[in-house]
């Protein structure tokens, strides 16, 4: 049989009908006409989702308080049911993993507990290219110790302005910084860092390290206590598909359990003497004792129906077959898309274990308005300043040939310069 050319239309048709996650595209809510390549700044609705939040609703409906102890996931324990269930796709055990707060709340109470200045280590050190609300939050973590992040605050240059180096990043571990937060992913060019080589190197020097792993849990597989990472913390609405402002999760490794927080709330007391009521806080013993807050009940429906095709489908097919996907990205902009007049180029690690999924394809000149010409095209990318566009083909729901139609439909914009009828002025949202 003649081998159908990789750049054609029939090898994506191919590669789909041969896909093994392609049953699982039919468990989300897909926009109708839409090609959706945003999943890694919020994924879509699964078809569960929809039931559990409306399980979640019935039952505050017809038991109204009682649905604490009596819902069919008891909303008193609903936390340790989702980190126990999320436990196994980051490598770590169910005790060490909590559903609790949002990223950046999950960032300050954890940073609080290992962050302690003393004499000797007063410094935190970051990344250059870490999202903005990591890098707010490590400032206001240095003010409240009286100290200045303008002299504590190391950050990690980066080369080209789109990734690290993770030999750099150990060189800069000395002996006067306290923690070190970094991503796992950075959010612009989809670089995933080696956190194993990471940690092994902060820990040799002294140092507690963690990562925010927003843009990598649910697309790619951790081991977290194998890598023995100190502290880590992910959103619930990117790859785990939670819907908005969805509940995020936290790690400690459970060497640190005994460790303290001053950021405390009654949510993370002894579970079992929670509602004794007692003005002496008493902590949990196990990564619930990081909570602050009561959850949110309604919207955790969300993350649980996300996570059930997570697990049902498996992280380990999930990841293969998102490094396929994005593989055939960077192949057919290569092809199609390298020369004049497209001019574009792979922002992203080639390597496979040193992305996660998204690919960033820059273009120097109109990539915002070529970004707002897909969206016209009915393709939702995003943008990423100066000159970004972000591809995210998510292994549960798209296929080989949304990414080929993504490729063509751009070669289109350009071809026709119906960019250029396009204003420039961004959007509050890119």
């Amino acid at each position: 049989m003649k081998e159908i050319p990789k750049f054609s239309k029939r090898y994506g048709v191919k590669m789909d009908r041969n896909d093994p996650l392609s049953k699982f595209r039919n468990q989300f809510n897909l926009i109708q006409k839409t090609i959706y390549m945003d999943g890694n700044s919020l994924g879509l609705m699964p078809k569960s989702s929809e039931l559990y939040i409306q399980r979640i609703v019935n039952e505050w409906k017809t038991i109204g308080i009682d649905g604490w102890l009596e819902g069919k996931i008891p909303w008193f324990f609903f936390a340790e049911h989702m980190g126990k269930k999320i436990a196994p796709i980051v490598g770590a055990n169910p005790s060490e993993v909590i559903m609790t707060g949002t990223t950046t709340l999950n960032l300050h109470t954890l940073v609080n507990t290992f962050y302690r200045p003393d004499d000797k280590r007063t410094k935190i050190l970051a990344d250059e290219l870490n999202f903005p609300t990591d890098i707010y939050a490590l400032k206001g973590q240095i003010r409240m110790h009286g100290l200045d992040p303008n002299n504590e605050l190391t950050l990690v240059p980066s080369e080209d302005g789109l990734t690290l180096n993770e030999s750099t990043i150990i060189e800069m571990m000395r002996d006067d910084v306290a923690v070190i937060m970094l991503p796992s992913v950075l959010y612009r060019s989809g670089q995933l860092l080696d956190m194993q080589r990471l940690t092994k190197a902060a820990h040799e020097k002294e140092i507690f390290i963690g990562f925010d792993c927003s843009h990598s849990v649910g697309a790619v597989p951790h081991e977290f206590d194998k890598w023995e990472v100190d502290f880590a913390f992910w959103c619930g609405y990117k790859y785990l598909n939670g819907g908005p402002g969805a509940p995020g999760f936290l790690y400690v490794n459970e060497k640190h359990f005994r460790e303290t927080t001053n950021l405390i709330g009654w949510f993370g007391y002894v579970k079992e003497k929670q509602f004794d009521m007692s003005l002496n806080f008493e902590k949990a013993s196990n990564a619930g004792g990081w909570q602050i807050s009561s959850p949110g009940i309604i919207a955790s429906g969300g993350v649980e129906g996300g996570l059930e095709v997570i697990l049902n489908a498996g992280i380990q097919q999930i990841r293969e077959k998102s490094l396929k996907l994005t593989n055939y990205l960077i192949e057919l902009a290569d092809y199609y898309l390298k020369e004049s007049p497209y001019n574009v180029r792979i922002g992203t690690p080639r390597e496979p274990d040193r992305r996660s999924g998204h690919i960033a394809l820059i273009r120097e000149k109109n990539a915002y308005q070529i970004c707002k010409a897909l969206k016209k095209h009915n393709i939702i990318p995003d943008f990423r300043p100066p000159n970004i566009i972000r591809i995210a083909p998510i292994a549960l729901y798209n296929t080989y040939q949304d990414v080929w139609h993504v490729v063509q439909t751009i070669r289109k914009i350009i071809d026709t310069k119906e960019y250029l009828e396009i204003s420039e002025e961004r959007t509050f949202i890119s």
